[in-house]
């Protein structure tokens, strides 16, 4: 067989490079698709799917069947009955049984007793007499009531002439002229604020047992509120800096009608929270999410204390010039990861995939919490060491290997990414029990979603520099 010819190699060399590439256009083009998909799905998540990020089947809607999905396998409570321990080989274990009634709630007696007839022994005929009583408890609930506070301020007048007419002063008040008491106007900040009524349904209930007062009336006396109790929401956020353990969130607000901003533009409002002694929740709205807005609400904080947020950069300024210890979130660390695991294929999800892996391992991270929750700090950090230190091990060993070989722009690569930024701050509380692993406490206490305040309120905030303060 004759020798290829010159031409005939140089034609195969020129295939060969064509067809690699080829195979390198499709590496991209495929990659480019596979994150468009990624993207795709992204948004269909941001309209369709549940904001929660509770994994598996536990996710319900609960909307209609609420009830029905609570009282399966149960049975309505009857009367309270006092919890026991039952010693099992070397623990105790709680033996299930109704929780007793809070012995703080006032009690009101209702007597039984046998009519007179019925008060006379079967066998000798003699009348019974009072040895006891068997007691069991339920739990009554009054109505909303709402009536109406007449003030009658008495005038007097001298009996001889009539220029000694006097009439008594009115009463202080929280607000001036204000239509509703004190006791109604806390009950509306706390519907608002702490149960998250929106203002128009606080009316809809006022207006069912009679009183009726307008939504706009509403919102104005809150805000009223807001500027009275303003001394005190200062105090209260001195408090919160000479914390020895901030927490610090942000999340974003839509506010309709602002002055000079669209109604689509996106607005924060900042949440912090001490995480030593009496506990303070501090709301602030601001337009923007800049760091002028970020060092203003941490001026004044302890330096040396310890600071537990996000990886957003300004906190990051905030902690170096305050000299704080800085502590990374692990609960936004597996959100990115959560959010990369929902982006694949069904298929893959929870799977032998390296994602899965990862939210596996923080999963046991949090489980030692879980099981530490009652512990003193000393013996919470030897469990640390002990159970968390060898899993963060397997986590940085993981993230070394997968690195470098996942696409940066794909959401795995962004959550591999924040984990390599924000790794010395996330292991940073092993080293101490008294340290939290996460912002959950901030984020599940702030309740944000539900405590948005309205519109009018935003504006009126933004424009006095304000915020709110729950303790």
């Amino acid at each position: 067989m004759p020798p290829p010819s010159s031409s005939s190699t140089d034609e195969l060399q020129a295939l060969r490079a064509e067809l690699a590439s080829m195979k390198g256009e499709l590496r991209v083009v495929t990659a480019e698709r596979d994150l468009l998909r990624e993207k795709l799905k992204a948004y269909q998540r941001q309209l369709f799917a549940s904001r929660s990020e509770v994994r598996g089947s536990e996710q319900r809607d609960l909307f209609l069947n609420e009830a029905e999905a609570l009282a399966t396998g149960c049975e309505p409570a009857q009367e309270t009955e006092t919890e026991h321990r039952v010693e099992v080989g070397a623990h105790e274990r709680k033996k299930r049984g109704r929780k007793p009634l809070d012995p703080m709630l006032p009690r009101e007696v209702v007597r039984h007793e046998l009519p007179e007839s019925e008060r006379v022994c079967a066998h000798d005929g003699h009348a019974l007499v009072e040895i006891g009583a068997e007691i069991s408890e339920q739990l009554d609930i009054v109505p909303q009531q709402v009536r109406v506070i007449q003030h009658q301020r008495i005038k007097y007048a001298c009996p001889c002439c009539d220029l000694g007419i006097k009439v008594t002063p009115a009463p202080s008040r929280i607000i001036p002229k204000g239509l509703l008491t004190e006791s109604a106007l806390a009950w509306v900040v706390v519907s608002k604020f702490a149960d998250a009524l929106p203002l128009y349904r606080i009316a809809a209930l006022l207006h069912r047992f009679g009183g009726d007062i307008s939504r706009g009336t509403l919102a104005a006396s809150v805000v009223r509120v807001g500027m009275a109790v303003q001394p005190l929401i200062n105090l209260m956020r001195d408090h919160l800096l000479e914390a020895d353990i901030v927490y610090g969130d942000e999340t974003t607000v839509q506010v309709l009608k602002e002055p000079g901003r669209a109604a689509q533009r996106k607005s924060y409002m900042w949440a912090q929270m001490n995480g030593t002694g009496p506990p303070v929740r501090m709301f602030s709205y601001s337009p923007t999410r800049s760091a002028a807005q970020a060092a203003a609400l941490y001026a004044g904080i302890k330096h040396g204390a310890v600071l537990m947020s996000d990886g957003y950069e300004p906190y990051n300024e905030i902690a170096r010039t305050n000299q704080l210890v800085h502590l990374g979130c692990w609960a936004h660390a597996r959100r990115y990861l959560i959010e990369a695991e929902e982006a694949l294929p069904k298929e893959q999800r929870g799977g032998n995939h390296p994602v899965s892996e990862f939210i596996r391992l923080i999963g046991q991270l949090f489980a030692v919490e879980a099981r530490s929750e009652n512990m003193t700090p000393e013996q919470r950090q030897q469990l640390r060491q002990a159970r968390s230190q060898p899993v963060l091990d397997q986590i940085e060993a993981l993230l070394s290997r997968h690195l470098n070989s996942v696409l940066p722009q794909s959401g795995f690569g962004k959550a591999l990414q924040y984990l390599r930024g924000q790794w010395p701050k996330l292991v940073r509380y092993v080293g101490n029990g008294a340290w939290p692993i996460s912002n959950n406490p901030c984020h599940a206490a702030s309740g944000m979603t539900g405590i948005m305040p309205t519109p009018r309120l935003c504006r009126v905030m933004h424009a006095r520099g304000g915020g709110y303060g729950l303790s």
